[in-house]
């Protein structure tokens, strides 16, 4: 229901100079004094962290430079630079990692500046030990989390960008040329479309791509909530608002601010929180349950619908307003079926992600060895494929599991598609094949003619037919329901 923009499926990694879980850190502390030197090493490896010493601003810039520290104890005073000038270097180089200035009473004018100069926070000498370490994970965590956070962000942004939502199709170019003209405006969306199309992959890279890509990305499953509670969940609400209402609470408007907000199947919400959403289209202004006041917001809407909304406007079902409020830009995602030229790349596309999730049939570059033998992968191109590209890929995830060779059979699709309608090979008047019949007509043309020659040698036993052509009985079966060939068993005079 509630996401923050990001999806799991991708690798954070690790950032270079964040230490394992057995440290809580890499600090440098760069100090002339010797004495200041070992006594805030002690203290910082009693507390788990690893620490690095240099003597003078020259060793410690070069240190610095060789490696990637979690933290920086710098000295104000030192003999050969001073701690503003290796400041100055270490922000040239560095504008991230927290530098904490350690400084003699009575300098504390200086340490002032030097925060101003780029330091993250300074110590004056005789310091409180457990104030500093205090401190000093402070620092840390927020170092980390800054960067995490980062990560998140350009794996969200890698991940819903353009070249990764798959498609060749002059349809699906069409609506990707939409979304970019599109992403950088404060219009309100609607994508209409089939389930299974990828309208939530298109509002996420419509988000990805906009200005308010740094803010969070919030999905609501608006059919899956009952409208009290939908209202609450929305607009948030403030204590004693009703029985159960404990504590004052943010709504997902609230949270958005400055974000998205994805509405999937906006067509079940009911009449009135429609109003109150209209409300906050026009005037970017809501109320909490229970308050009487006012709270602004920034949010851009985008709304799905796999339904027909504007047939529900006419049977008073969904607020006009409403809807040419949403429907300001609508961008129709196409069926599979209306785009089966895709059906190959997002093939090839869902075999890499599973194959990675699997860790299975993978080569030395990364990708994925597999691919479906012509039989299979004709089949694919034939279904008609009614979940869209959410059953294509359900039926490539599972041929992945079971896979257990590259070359996969079309035994390990779902029955569903195995017991579809048969393929058709098409003929001219005179019962060859047309002349411009595709590779996948000619090899099915040729492939039925040898099943047909085997089972007639065998006197119709698929057994003794499926010996001779060594293939699986139940691959044999597969290929005579697909085929459509009629079976003629011993005996059996009247074919």
């Amino acid at each position: 229901m509630f996401e923050s923009g990001y999806e799991s499926g991708f690798e954070s990694g690790a950032e270079p100079g964040l230490m394992e879980s057995t440290s809580r850190g890499l600090i440098l502390v760069i100090d002339d004094e010797a004495d200041i030197r070992e006594s805030l090493q002690v203290l910082l490896e009693m507390e788990s962290y690893q620490v690095e010493l240099a003597q003078n601003a020259t060793e410690g810039l070069a240190k610095f430079e060789s490696s990637v520290y979690d933290l920086v104890l710098l000295d104000l005073m030192m003999p050969d630079r001073s701690g503003m000038e290796v400041l100055a270097d270490i922000r040239q180089r560095d504008l991230e990692t927290p530098v904490v200035m350690i400084t003699a009473y009575g300098s504390i004018e200086v340490a002032v500046k030097a925060v101003k100069a780029g330091a993250t926070d300074y110590f004056s000498k005789p310091w409180d030990n457990e104030k500093l370490i205090l401190e000093i994970d402070r620092m840390i965590r927020q170092r980390r989390l800054t960067v995490e956070n980062a990560q998140l962000k350009r794996a969200l942004k890698q991940r819903y960008s353009f070249p990764n939502i798959v498609g060749k199709s002059e349809r699906m170019h069409r609506i990707l040329e939409e979304v970019t003209q599109v992403a950088s405006s404060r219009s309100t969306i609607l994508i209409t479309g089939e389930t299974g199309t990828g309208k939530e992959l298109i509002a996420k890279a419509i988000h990805a791509n906009s200005p308010r890509a740094d803010h969070l990305f919030v999905a609501v499953n608006s059919g899956s909530l009952p409208p009290e509670l939908l209202e609450s969940t929305l607009f948030g609400h403030v204590r004693g608002a009703f029985t159960s209402a404990v504590s004052s609470h943010k709504g997902y408007f609230e949270v958005a601010n400055r974000g998205t907000i994805f509405f999937d199947e906006i067509s079940a919400i009911g009449i009135e929180t429609q109003a109150k959403l209209l409300r906050v289209i026009q005037e970017r202004e809501f109320m909490p349950l229970g308050s009487n006041e006012t709270i602004k917001v920034d949010v851009r809407i985008i709304a799905a619908c796999n339904s027909d909304l504007r047939r529900m406007v006419e049977d008073g079902k969904f607020r006009e307003d409403l809807y040419y409020r949403l429907n300001v830009i609508n961008l129709a995602l196409p069926p599979l079926r209306d785009r089966k030229e895709d059906i190959p790349l997002l093939v090839e596309h869902f075999f890499l992600k599973y194959c990675r999730e699997n860790e299975k049939f993978l080569n030395a570059s990364g990708r994925s060895d597999l691919q479906f033998e012509p039989e299979a992968m004709q089949i694919l191109m034939d279904h008609n494929w009614p979940g869209n590209v959410r059953e294509l890929e359900n039926a490539v995830e599972r041929a992945v599991v079971l896979a257990s060779a590259t070359l996969v059979p079309a035994s390990v699709l779902p029955d569903q598609l195995l017991q579809a309608g048969g393929f058709r090979i098409r003929r001219d008047e005179s019962g060859s094949l047309a002349s411009d019949a595709s590779l996948f007509e000619i090899v099915a043309d040729f492939e039925r003619r040898k099943i047909i020659d085997h089972l007639e040698a065998a006197g119709g036993s698929q057994t003794e037919a499926a010996e001779s052509l060594r293939i699986p009985l139940s691959t044999l079966n597969q290929k005579i329901k697909r085929l459509e060939i009629p079976i003629r068993r011993k005996g059996d005079r009247s074919q």
